[in-house]
């Protein structure tokens, strides 16, 4: 399974709801998987990638989909996640991304959240979660609304980021400042 990286446009697109709640994904060619298996696919990806979360987007699939997978957690589907609830108070830490590799930031986010959303085998469920789990839920989520980690951090951290990728891809900056 290959993981999009920064400057595809897949990324930024706002993901559409999973109409097959029971079944599995309805986008070719997810299609022919059951959302067990689609889950367990993106669970290998990221045990191969060594990451914490990933979205449906990330991996070419523009429906409303992400897993977590946090030390001391239990691995999570998430299937039309709503969040219906944020803290007022929030916490900054340090976040990365599958697709934004070898690019780090601080990002500030709300501590708790309360998430409402439909599991692998299509029944609904409702988590409240802290930390880093909270965390997580929130920046794959950001995912589904074809927002990165780095459209939450100042002008001047993203510039720094998107210059590293700019120079390492070899392109100039104004081809990645368009992405």
């Amino acid at each position: 399974m290959q993981i999009l990286t920064f400057g595809n446009e897949m990324l930024r697109e706002k993901a559409a709801p999973a109409v097959n709640l029971e079944s599995g994904p309805s986008t070719p060619p997810w299609d022919t998987l059951s959302w067990a298996e689609t889950a367990q696919k993106m669970f290998d990806a990221l045990s191969e990638e060594k990451g914490i979360g990933l979205a449906g987007p990330q991996i070419g699939l523009p429906e409303r989909v992400f897993v977590t997978k946090v030390e001391n957690d239990v691995p999570r589907v998430f299937i039309n996640p709503s969040i219906i609830e944020t803290s007022e108070k929030t916490a900054k830490c340090e976040e990365g991304c599958l697709s934004v590799p070898g690019a780090w930031a601080v990002v500030e986010r709300p501590e708790t959240v309360k998430v409402q959303a439909w599991n692998e085998k299509g029944r609904p469920f409702t988590i409240e979660a802290g930390g880093i789990v909270a965390r997580v839920i929130q920046h794959e989520y950001d995912h589904l609304e074809g927002v990165l980690f780095i459209d939450r951090i100042s002008e001047i951290k993203r510039k720094k980021i998107l210059d590293k990728i700019a120079k390492r891809a070899g392109k100039s900056n104004k081809f990645i400042y368009l992405q």
